[in-house]
């Protein structure tokens, strides 16, 4: 799978180059076929609207960790996901606009944890993402 559209975040103190997942058809393909990960490598997907998260891993064969993430860039809850596990694992709110996945455990390597906020280099995720701009 070809790489996605990158956007420099700031997540506490360690920075990660995430692909963005914005079109229907990046949502829902994500990580599939993917046979790698590095380190601070991820994959931001910004959900349509808040909504109740739920990730799987179909298709995929890299350890991955996702964090749900509020309209406001923060963290309210961390998941480990495994490879080809298609049991969806639901966010326990209704209100996640955003999901970056990494590699597995680089949220705990890095002691990044609930209540992060993300940023950008263009300001917040609702700067950068909100509906009077365009998209990066």
């Amino acid at each position: 799978m070809p790489k996605l559209p990158t956007l420099k975040l700031w997540v506490g103190k360690q920075v990660i180059e995430a692909e963005m997942a914005v079109t229907p058809r990046q949502l829902a393909t994500g990580m599939m076929y993917r046979t790698n990960i590095l380190e601070n490598e991820g994959m931001l997907f910004r959900l349509p609207f808040p909504q109740r998260a739920s990730f799987y891993m179909k298709n995929t064969v890299v350890r991955l960790s996702c964090a749900y993430i509020d309209a406001e860039g923060t963290i309210l809850e961390i998941h480990d996901l495994q490879p080809r596990n298609e049991k969806p694992v639901p966010s326990a709110t209704d209100n996640i606009q955003y999901v970056l996945e990494t590699a597995q455990g680089w949220f705990e390597r890095n002691n990044i944890g609930i209540g992060t906020v993300i940023r950008t280099d263009h300001g917040s995720l609702a700067e950068v993402f909100g509906r009077n701009r365009r998209q990066l």
